[in-house]
């Protein structure tokens, strides 16, 4: 019976910890999390590449779970991924500044915890859609925004970034610019490329009604420039927010999955045979 118990009492323990939420900080009254996606089979001692997921929302909304599906296809294929909450207008009544101060810190905290959590901390992707798109590519380029509280010796610039209908450009014409004005100058991932800039996918759809597919190829041509790698993919007929899934039509999530497969397989973050 003791034997029993403890079978029980460990294949408890293992479902929970598939389900394991991991707060990463505490500002006044609001607690944010990273919701964790693990391997199934985790190497005792092993360091794993990391994913981390902004959702999308204009800054003003959005909830963690909308890169669910995104965080359990790439935990199969050994990289552990984290849903990140951040600060949205609806809920906290902030604005897109504080967004980027929290997309900062949870890549500080992983960097921070990365041999507890067994993560590689110089292989880190950053990912995100529309608005969370903007979050992951400013944690790369964008120098200022950092939370007060935050442990500057660890670096919050990933070293891969893909990014689903991103918000790159916030300067006049641009999204968010009657709310970010101008500090577009050193909030906008268009107007801080600089040399160094990491690798970059961009995925995006040719009837996106906010990131014109100009926009996006002219901040492929800024990444050439600086002799940064920078994939551009367009999907024709895509909206925004086209790469979700959505169960009766899955064509634009299985070809932006399968096109974010081939670039991070280029960069050898897993094989192709997983």
């Amino acid at each position: 019976m003791k034997i029993l118990a403890l079978v029980l009492c460990f294949f408890s323990f293992t479902i929970t910890y598939a389900q394991e939420e991991i707060l990463y900080k505490s500002i006044d009254s609001v607690e944010l999390y990273l919701e964790v996606h693990k391997p199934a089979e985790m190497v005792e001692g092993k360091r794993y590449p990391a994913m981390i997921f902004y959702f999308g929302g204009g800054w003003n909304t959005g909830t963690r779970s909308q890169f669910e599906r995104h965080a359990k296809h790439y935990a199969e294929k050994g990289i552990i991924c984290f849903l990140a909450d951040y600060r949205v207008f609806k809920r906290n009544n902030t604005t897109p500044f504080q967004a980027l101060n929290d997309a900062k810190s949870a890549i500080r905290f992983l960097r921070k915890n990365a041999e507890s959590l067994q993560i590689d901390p110089s292989r880190i992707i950053a990912s995100g859609g529309s608005a969370g798109g903007h979050l992951a590519a400013a944690t790369a380029v964008v120098e200022g925004y950092n939370d007060a509280s935050d442990d500057l010796t660890y670096s919050c610039k990933p070293n891969v970034l893909v990014l689903f209908n991103p918000v790159i450009d916030n300067g006049p014409g641009g999204y968010g610019f009657e709310r970010i004005g101008m500090e577009y100058k050193s909030f906008s991932p268009l107007h801080n490329i600089v040399t160094g800039a990491p690798p970059t996918l961009i995925l995006l759809g040719t009837k996106d009604h906010l990131i014109p597919v100009t926009t996006a190829q002219y901040y492929q041509h800024i990444m050439k420039k600086v002799k940064s790698k920078c994939v551009l993919k367009i999907y024709e007929g895509g909206k925004h927010g086209f790469f979700n899934y959505k169960e009766k039509n899955r064509k634009y999530y299985t070809s932006t999955m399968k096109d974010t497969d081939d670039f991070l397989q280029s960069l050898g973050y897993f094989n192709k045979v997983n």
